[in-house]
């Protein structure tokens, strides 16, 4: 592997793209301090111009260099978390470009936790700007499979690092502002990010800053989807004409022409769920139905992931 990240690193330094594993999902690389692999990386991506990409990083130090501003929460978060799936918005400093941050005065930084993200992050040694390496809006990428089928040659090198661990993008905290506020849910929950503060997190509000996964309809299969309660999935089956492929914790159904069950545990859902929507989504049907995971704090990232597949 250390042959292949070394060209890695070599690609990224002349301005090309590399795809390689973090713990949450695939992420699409570039060189974050360059003007020209930050277009480049846009126009593959087919990411609108102001969506900020979050940047990483191999040490906690080189990460705060791209921030105008250091507050102790910051670094309780990073005390606890970092290497790992949480990204802090901080004021960003000159070293953080209009065009990493789609124009606004913050900036999205991490550090992934991955062993093959860590050691081409420390051949390289500056920021890789690094959104899921997939057409923007679609399902994210959790295998280097999953990257060539997404993105084939438009991508320079794809790292190989087995299939993800967590399989949700990143928890993200908005530390910019005047309280600590929760943009995205992910592994790192709400509650764990509030024991580590002492205090509790704000909403987001209109006022909170673009993000990446902020859209309303984002992370979605070609096919049409629909979460459905429970309760009523029996009946959804029961009504439909179309042919429908179905996700969910229950045993298959025989009216269903493709099912696929899914784990009751949150963690373990959450590692197969892009896997799973990318295999509905090439079934053939007309529409999947997805069984709405239940509503408690432990499934807040699956549920925000589901609803934004479901548009």
């Amino acid at each position: 592997m250390s042959k292949d990240v070394e060209r890695a690193a070599r690609i990224l330094r002349s301005g090309g793209l590399v795809a390689f594993p973090t713990e949450t999902v695939y992420g699409l690389g570039a060189d974050a301090s360059s003007a020209s692999a930050m277009a480049k990386l846009y126009a593959v991506k087919r990411r609108p111009a102001d969506h900020p990409v979050i940047v990483h990083f191999a040490a906690t130090d080189a990460a705060f260099e791209w921030a105008r501003e250091v507050p102790e929460a910051a670094r309780k978060l990073t005390k606890a978390y970092w290497p790992g799936p949480l990204t802090l918005i901080l004021k960003r400093s000159p070293l953080a470009q209009d065009f990493v941050t789609g124009g606004q005065e913050t900036v999205g930084l991490r550090l992934p936790s991955h062993p093959v993200a860590r050691e081409l992050l420390q051949l390289f040694g500056s920021g890789v700007a690094a959104p899921s390496a997939n057409r923007f809006g679609r399902v994210s990428p959790t295998t280097a499979a999953h990257v060539r089928a997404d993105l084939g040659t438009d991508v320079d090198l794809v790292l190989e690092g087995g299939p993800t661990e967590v399989g949700i993008e990143s928890t993200i905290v908005d530390l910019s502002g005047a309280a600590p506020v929760l943009l995205r849910p992910g592994r790192i929950t709400r509650l764990e990010i509030e024991n580590v503060l002492g205090s509790e997190l704000a909403k987001k509000d209109a006022a909170s800053p673009r993000h990446s996964g902020g859209l309303e309809r984002h992370y979605a299969p070609r096919t049409p989807a629909r979460l459905v309660p429970a309760y009523d999935l029996d009946k959804e089956i029961a009504r439909l004409k179309e042919k429908v492929a179905v996700l969910a914790f229950s045993r298959p159904d025989e009216r269903v022409d493709y099912w696929l069950r899914m784990p009751r545990d949150p963690h373990a859902y959450a590692r197969k769920l892009y896997a799973a929507l990318r295999e509905l989504d090439t079934a053939g049907c007309d529409e999947i139905l997805i069984e709405a995971p239940p509503d408690a704090p432990e499934w807040a990232a699956i549920g925000d992931r589901l609803k934004r597949a479901c548009g």
